[in-house]
């Protein structure tokens, strides 16, 4: 390992890859290039074996140490000074990657609604060739929660023998119709924004913050917002929650686009690990590398059961359980929980 001294921040190094080949999407379609934005933190060791790989949510970046503060960063679990930690914004969304606003190279001008359908395992494809840009022959874990959960099962079929470790952190191995649901119905909301289908950064905007407060309905569960936003006055209007969502639609709207959002949105329901490989008991069999399948008994959106059926399903799976009155969101909280939870598994499946 990489060892530092305690008291000498580990800078985190931001980058651009610039992608010159094809990424043929499993649409047919093919972006001709992309580019992805993308984090570094920590040093490479002798044996190379020391890579975290870290997968963001839907609306997350390529700084973990923000949305995932109390598992990456320094004298935390993933400590730089022990793991070369990489983090890599999804190619559809705002933050550097390729995106809907971004320039279709063909036409010299943005994407807007013309950005192609992109699934998870073509976000997968999209890191692999970051991965071997990078000269990373083995990934000792990659780890993700929800979207990013998605993703990193996606990857880890790929990836075969040069994965070590997978953790998928309130997840699934196909998208639920409760969760396409969840979805299509924000998608309704940006739809009846008037200035959607406009050629503006700006269009859907308002229908996006109603899309956000529909989503925080289902990141949670009703024991939060009854301990959070409970009333104990009596009121017929003006009541706590819908200040919050409001809130919570507006503070999404001023730091994401509505096009990055149906677009990973869209990937989301996509998600079928299955497709094209003779069902999902079938792809989780082929996964090579030691999973452990994290789930939160809250958890409304991605429930307990998907994430306990993929520990099941494949060859080296353990599964943990996160207790909680946080739903789905507890994945970004409970950070004592998890730490144990990985601390277990990293000492009973790697020595």
């Amino acid at each position: 390992m990489n060892l530092q001294s305690p008291h000498l921040t580990i800078e985190m190094t931001q980058e651009i890859f610039y992608c010159q080949e094809a990424l043929l999407l499993e649409s047919g379609e093919s972006f001709p290039e992309f580019q992805l934005n993308f984090t570094t933190q920590g040093q490479l060791n002798t044996n190379k074996d020391n890579v975290i790989w870290v997968l963001h949510a839907l609306t997350g970046d390529a700084n973990p140490q923000e949305w995932w503060s109390g598992l990456i960063g320094e004298d935390k679990f993933f400590d730089p000074s022990k793991y070369f930690i990489v983090c890599a914004n999804f190619i559809g969304s705002c933050y550097g990657s390729t995106q809907p606003l971004s320039n279709d190279p063909k036409l010299g001008k943005p994407y807007y609604y013309d950005f192609p359908n992109i699934t998870t395992r073509d976000i997968a494809a999209a890191l692999d060739k970051l991965r071997i840009h990078l000269g990373l022959e083995k990934i000792n874990t990659v780890i993700g929660g929800s979207l990013g959960g998605q993703v990193a099962l996606e990857w880890a079929v790929t990836l075969g023998e040069k994965l070590e470790n997978a953790i998928i952190v309130a997840s699934n191995a196909k998208a639920s119709p409760w969760i396409i649901g969840f979805n299509e119905t924000q998608r309704m909301a940006i739809e009846s924004d008037s200035t959607w289908g406009d050629s503006d950064p700006e269009a859907g905007k308002k229908g996006l913050e109603t899309a956000r407060a529909i989503g925080m309905l289902s990141y949670r569960h009703p024991l939060t917002f009854l301990q959070s936003q409970g009333e104990t006055e009596e009121k017929r209007d003006g009541f706590k929650i819908s200040s919050y969502l409001r809130y919570q639609g507006l503070k999404l709207a001023k730091r994401f686009n509505a096009l990055s959002y149906w677009t990973l949105s869209k990937a989301m329901d996509s998600h079928d690990i299955g497709r094209s490989r003779g069902g999902t008991p079938v792809a989780l069999s082929k996964i090579k590398c030691k999973v452990l399948s994290i789930g939160v008994d809250t958890d409304i959106l991605f429930t307990s059961e998907e994430s306990r059926y993929i520990s099941k399903h494949v060859p080296k799976g353990t599964y943990r359980e996160i207790k909680s009155i946080y739903g789905h969101d507890a994945f970004l909280i409970e950070y004592e929980q998890l730490q144990y939870f990985l601390k277990s598994f990293y000492l009973e499946n790697n020595g």
